[in-house]
């Protein structure tokens, strides 16, 4: 027997109730369940019983009281998956994005070929929007995969990102996986073919065996992560790394039809032509367009953003240009950076050290100066590694002095700089920070050298410990006032033997009962490029849950360098401690980053710069390229590169000094031509290069979409959706009528919430999201206005999991009159109140659309949902309609005094007897709704009427009425029963 249910029907299957949707066939139902995700789509045969549903009509002797329309409506609209309007995907996805995070995808959606460079600031979300782009053209159908090229220490955050906020499940392509991923293949199937959603390693996928199949099967949206690492200057000499990336970018980039997103926040990179050639990937013109001219600036508007924190930190106010402020957005960015650089002196042991690994290093430079240039490189980086790990702990020092030299292999100089330079310079490119701390060998010889190195490592060894290593010292001692202050710092090592090293000297020790000088609350955990990536996260994890939500307990982490990218801290930690200084302050402003971004909650992030007044080396890093990166920033409002080349330049000239003249007369050293040459070219360089940014700033400040645009699809989208103020009262009144306890300020501020004397179904929903363990002990949960929670905390968003197995239960228990316990929303009310003067009668609608959108891949047809409140005056059949933003208004009414329940249930009789009188204005809606969808589509797509030809709205009738509610003015309560009121 064929099915005869049309695209949008209700029907009743399986013991639930679903909406047919348009792929549907006479011999084949497909079906959504009524509030599902598209995840939850089911086939029905013709054998299976399938019967037309309705909602059966609300009973008036089930009346609510004041709250009951309102929370019904919230817990309706919560379960929306997807919503009728431009923003296909928004309704589905677990974030709730700011206003200003819109600004890439209204960009995008007007762009027949995406093709986008986004380069906010760090900190404000460039993932976020990246996502927004990606899911939003999957679910249109303008895209059919994704491939995301990142870091591969990035991997499994780009993963868990898209899963967890996207809903978009993605395999990871990464040479630790490819063997595994490819045995499931059939004969000649590419992996790209058989896995739509890839995360792929940049420098895997590079090389031209993986490359050119990668190319020939690239999904049609490609997101290229930290993509200013994928280019390089025309006037500096790229690396093969970085020509192999290019290479790659430029294959990709050369599918007209393909999608790409760019995404860094420092696409300049110190250099105009790098800065030319990413605009080149983009758009092939933009490498050369004049961008001085107006019509320059208007092709690059198109395709660029590039925005500070001050751009965004308040948004939609009246100095956007917009009447009001009732759309006003303020992102809680830490205001500033509290700067502290504290010194320490060397032990009279450790400068004896210091002074002997000086003349070592020097007397065997200077030797191998005259034994041949292959010679002389290999004498130079392992003089730069013992220095640099001398200068940083004694257990990197002493792994040094016994570990060979990394370039003493090398053939030729060349080679021993291609060898000797990674494990030595602190180069800004991301992918170069994977295996990057380990401590670098200085041992090239045998014999008698080798045997000074170990008596030198056996010295070192005897350091160890606060009374004779006083770096150690200064930090016990700023971490304690850290710790005072209530902060919970990272502290950042270059090397992961002195990672290992302070966490061994500062954690506490249960199994031995060795407390540490942090104190016994103080939890203390190193993370190193010894752990995976994934193991690095779960680290961090067990060193927040070991901490616990005691106020006093403290956190501490020991890091190196493999965290200063792409983890995201600033839920945990709050300060940062530089214990290494890098010789690229870049890399500074990146571990700043891991914390100073949105979500944290300190005003201020503090961090503190530890250097050695007296080894010859951090006194001059500070001074020249540290406190003039910081300089810049806070000039500009952003970071501003280095070049590697210039000061890897300046570091060369402090080291040769130190090797020549020793640390005595470290002082002359910015007289010397060669330092002073050096540090004035970097210094001009870099202010060339700020001004170039600062002016860039300005010239190509986004203008394509202003933001009056920004603010009606806002508005448009917490009309349909609901926003913050929606949700914090149906979380507040739907638990407190549950017999939650709330504690804080629920009306404004973050509350918490025990559940524990909640219904059995709520704890069951809830415990999957919070934790088994949370709901079993009742434990507080933590409610946050911020969007940007923790883990273990609920943020008060529509998307929050903890919002939605709320608004699930509360909907369910409003549909089956039968359901056990309280049941905060209901069907159907009549409140005596004074804010009416007559009868007033308030329907809450759920109108379902049938959308045709035109898309690269053909016409898709779709079924959304979208609730409206309707409110009429006097009886339904005469009734006098009161415009929506009246209706709303009805939500906030409260009674005035009691209604006497019988007179109440036959007051609801007798309208919803009435109700099918309104059935002809609700359709009229319907299709009024459906010409402002429709209009609204081709809003957000108006610059090209390819997009958007083709594209239809209209209502699948007849609508449904979810709610009745009746307001009657106090006199009307004292009207004998049967008498019109």
């Amino acid at each position: 027997m064929a099915f005869t249910f049309s695209a949008g029907s209700l029907v009743k299957a399986r013991g639930r109730e679903w909406v047919v949707l348009p792929e549907s066939e006479p011999d084949l139902l497909v079906l959504r369940p009524l509030g599902g995700s598209d995840d939850d789509i089911a086939a029905v045969l013709p054998f299976e019983p399938v019967e037309e549903a309705r909602f059966a009509p609300p009973e008036p002797s089930d009346l609510g009281d004041q709250r009951a329309a309102g929370l019904l409506r919230t817990a309706l609209r919560v379960g929306f998956r997807s919503g009728a309007g431009p923003f296909r995907s928004l309704a589905g996805i677990a974030v709730e994005p700011r206003a200003y995070q819109l600004v890439p995808l209204l960009m995008a959606l007007r762009q027949k070929t995406v093709r986008m460079l986004i380069s906010d600031d760090v900190g404000i979300g460039k993932t976020i929007e990246a996502g927004l782009i990606a899911s939003e053209m999957l679910a249109q159908g303008e895209a059919t995969g994704l491939a995301v090229l990142c870091s591969p220490a990035l991997a499994e955050q780009w993963q868990q990102e898209l899963r967890s906020k996207f809903g978009i499940d993605a395999e990871l392509v990464l040479a630790s996986t490819v063997s595994r991923l490819e045995r499931g293949l059939d004969l000649g199937q590419s992996l790209f073919d058989k896995y739509p959603n890839v995360i792929v390693s940049t420098d895997f996928i590079k090389s031209p065996r993986h490359r050119d199949d990668f190319v020939r099967h690239c999904p049609d949206l490609v997101i290229v992560d930290e993509a200013h690492t994928c280019v390089a200057a025309d006037d500096t000499s790229a690396s093969a790394q970085s020509q192999l990336r290019y290479e790659l970018l430029r294959r990709v980039a050369e599918e007209a039809e393909r999608h790409l997103l760019l995404v860094t926040a420092t696409p300049h990179s110190g250099k105009e032509s790098a800065f030319r050639n990413l605009l080149g990937l983009v758009k092939p013109e933009l490498a050369q367009v004049n961008l001085e001219s107006e019509t320059g600036r208007k092709l690059l508007a198109q395709h660029f953003v590039a925005r500070k924190r001050a751009d965004v930190r308040q948004y939609l106010t009246k100095e956007d240009g917009l009447a009001d402020d009732s759309l006003a957005e303020r992102t809680a960015f830490p205001s500033d950076r509290f700067f502290k650089d504290e010194t320490y002196k060397l032990s009279p042991e450790y400068r004896a050290l210091l002074d002997d690994a000086i003349e070592y290093a020097s007397e065997r430079v200077e030797e191998a100066g005259g034994q041949g240039r292959r010679e002389a490189r290999i004498a130079w980086w392992s003089a730069i590694a013992l220095l640099r790990s001398l200068v940083s702990s004694p257990a990197a020092a002493a792994q040094t002095l016994t570990t060979r030299s990394a370039a003493a292999i090398a053939a030729s100089a060349e080679e021993a700089d291609k060898l000797g330079a990674p494990l030595n310079s602190d180069a800004a490119d991301s992918d170069a920070l994977e295996g990057m701390d380990v401590a670098p060998g200085a041992e090239t010889d045998e014999g008698v050298v080798k045997s000074r190195l170990a008596e030198l490592a056996d010295l070192a060894g005897q350091l160890k410990g606060p009374e004779k290593d006083l770096k150690l010292k200064a930090l016990i001692k700023h971490l304690k006032a850290l710790l005072a202050d209530g902060y919970n710092p990272i502290v950042f090592c270059r090397y992961i033997p002195t990672a290992k090293y302070l966490a061994e000297q500062l954690a506490n020790d249960p199994e031995t009962k060795k407390r540490g000088p942090l104190g016994a609350k103080t939890v203390v955990k190193a993370v190193t490029g010894e752990l995976s990536p994934q193991q690095r996260i779960e680290r961090i994890e067990e060193l927040a849950t070991e901490a616990g939500e005691d106020a006093a307990a403290r956190r501490v982490l020991i890091a190196t360098d493999c965290l200063s990218e792409g983890v995201n801290l600033q839920h945990y930690f709050d300060a940062v401690v530089h214990y290494d200084l890098a010789w690229n302050p870049t890399r500074h402003d990146q571990r700043e980053g891991r914390v100073d971004r949105y979500g944290q909650r300190r005003d201020e992030v503090r961090v503190i710069t530890l250097y050695g007044d007296d080894n010859g080396i951090d006194g001059k890093v500070l001074e020249v390229l540290i406190k003039k990166h910081r300089q810049i920033k806070k000039d500009l409002g952003i970071s501003v590169s280095v070049p590697d080349e210039l000061s890897t330049g300046v570091t060369d000239a402090i080291v040769e000094w130190l090797l020549m003249r020793g640390r005595e007369n470290e002082d002359a050293l910015f007289s010397a031509d060669a330092f002073k040459v050096g540090k004035e070219k970097l210094e001009s360089d870099w202010n060339s290069a700020a001004e170039r940014e600062r002016q860039s700033r300005s010239r190509f400040a986004q203008r394509s979409i202003h933001p009056e645009e920004v603010a009606r699809e806002v508005a448009s989208i917490r009309e349909a959706l609901g926003g913050t103020g929606e949700i914090r009262t149906f979380v507040r009144e739907s638990l407190g009528a549950l017999s939650g306890v709330l504690r804080g300020d629920a009306d404004a501020g973050d509350f918490t919430a025990q559940v524990g004397g909640t219904p059995a179904g709520l704890r069951d929903a809830l415990a999957p999201v919070v934790g088994a363990e949370v709901i079993d002990k009742d434990r507080e949960i933590p409610f946050r206005g911020d969007p940007a929670v923790a883990r273990g905390e609920a943020a008060l968003v529509r998307t929050d999991p903890v919002v939605g197995a709320l608004a699930s239960h509360v909907l369910n228990a409003a549909l089956d009159t039968q359901a056990e316990g309280a049941r905060p929303a209901r069907r159907c009310g009549v409140i005596t109140t004074d804010a009416v003067s007559t009868r007033t009668t308030l329907l809450l609608v759920r109108y379902r659309f049938h959308l045709t959108l035109p898309s690269r891949s053909g016409e898709r047809q779709l079924v959304a949902e979208d609730a409206r409140l309707l409110a009429f005056e006097g009886a339904p059949k005469n009734g006098v309609w009161l415009a929506p933003e009246q209706a709303a208004v009805l939500l906030e009414a409260t009674a005035s005094e009691n209604t006497d329940p019988h007179f109440g249930e036959r007051t609801m009789t007798r309208i919803l007897g009435q109700l099918p009188d309104v059935g002809d204005y609700l359709e009229t809606h319907g299709d009024e709704l459906a010409v402002e969808l429709n209009a609204a589509h081709r809003r957000v797509r108006a610059a090209s009427g390819e997009i958007v030809r083709g594209l239809s709205v209209t209502a699948q009738k007849p609508a449904d009425i979810l709610g009745a509610y009746v307001y009657l003015p106090a006199a009307a309560a004292a009207v004998p029963v049967g008498v019109s009121a």
